[in-house]
């Protein structure tokens, strides 16, 4: 066994009713070039017909596979019950709808060493089987001009917090923090600013990436970043400095968006130069995924994926800084 793989990574996914998923995704992982990991499947009180110990168990003589069934309790609560019963020098977390490169574990391995980290996180990429809409979306969620070109990318701003759909930690991180304290809306960023109060080390490996489907429909897409503009309000009640002036730009895009019609009222000049912004806006998303996904049909789905991303981040924004100024 060389150095590298004297690290034994135990893998835990949470699964709600999603068991083609895990399918597709226990098939990436015996491609894997690293064979030092066990895996944990943790359903999550899934629906009866869509369970998938039947997918598991027809995985355990190609894996060290083990599969557990628990009541519902949310993601983070799950993934802590998988942390309980893992074996690993490292624990692996990853979303049931992400498909593991070959190279994943030889390249987390490398990155662990050669950096000394406690925690790491990886990038998300789209694979080449994904939908126009799926390669739209993931484009989105890591274009510069909706997210700043930060996600993923070695120039993000402050520490790095890694994120639950691709991330590993070391079992003296979870010895120590105990693992999750809210189940779901933010529960990854809060448990990474914990990870780093505790004084661990943490970085992002660019190589250890994952293809990350994500949502397979805009509406999907809309309930989801909906969903992030309220975590981003929860992870404010833990930890007050977290709450930077760029998690506001989605609610001013959406303010703006709302503007335009109001301002075309006032005079059709104002509305025609807001809406001249806006289609610059969508213009640049639609060129430049056009160009990076080879793709017009694609660049056009990321104008959409782009204007619904911001739009639903900021309505769940607003609509939880609203509950939280009212409640105090």
């Amino acid at each position: 066994m060389s150095k590298q793989e004297s690290i034994f990574f135990s893998v835990i996914i949470p699964v709600y009713n999603r068991p083609k998923e895990i399918d597709e995704l226990l098939e990436s992982l015996l491609l894997q070039t690293y064979k030092n990991f066990e895996v944990i499947i943790v359903e999550d009180g899934s629906k009866a017909e869509l369970r998938c110990d039947d997918i598991a168990n027809s995985y355990a003589d190609r894996l060290n596979i083990t599969y557990y069934f628990k009541e519902n309790s949310g993601q983070g609560f799950s993934r802590n019950y998988g942390f309980e019963r893992a074996n690993g020098d490292y624990y692996v977390v990853f979303d049931s709808d992400c498909i593991i490169p070959a190279h994943y574990f030889e390249a987390a391995a490398k990155g662990i060493q050669e950096n000394k980290l406690d925690a790491y996180g990886g990038p998300d990429a789209a694979h080449d089987s994904f939908t126009d809409i799926q390669k739209a979306i993931s484009y989105s969620m890591t274009s510069f001009f909706t997210t700043g070109g930060i996600r993923g990318k070695k120039n993000h701003i402050g520490d790095f917090h890694p994120r639950s759909f691709n991330m590993g930690i070391s079992k003296a991180v979870f010895d120590k923090t105990q693992g999750y304290i809210i189940p779901f809306k933010g529960e990854d960023i809060e448990f990474s600013i914990r990870i780093l109060k505790n004084g661990y080390k943490s970085g992002l490996i660019e190589n250890a990436f994952v293809y990350h489907k994500r949502r397979t429909n805009f509406a999907q897409f809309f309930k989801q970043l909906h969903f992030f503009g309220t975590a981003r309000i929860n992870i404010f009640r833990f930890f007050k400095e977290e709450l930077k002036l760029v998690h506001f730009f989605p609610m001013c895009f959406l303010l703006f968006v709302i503007s335009i019609p109001v301002a075309g009222l006032i005079h059709p000049y104002l509305g025609a130069v807001g809406l001249g912004f806006l289609m610059l806006f969508e213009t640049l998303n639609i060129v430049d995924s056009t160009i990076k996904n080879k793709s017009l049909k694609v660049g056009l789905l990321s104008g959409i994926a782009a204007f619904i991303q911001l739009t639903a981040y900021g309505i769940g924004f607003i609509k939880e800084s609203l509950i939280y100024l009212r409640k105090g």
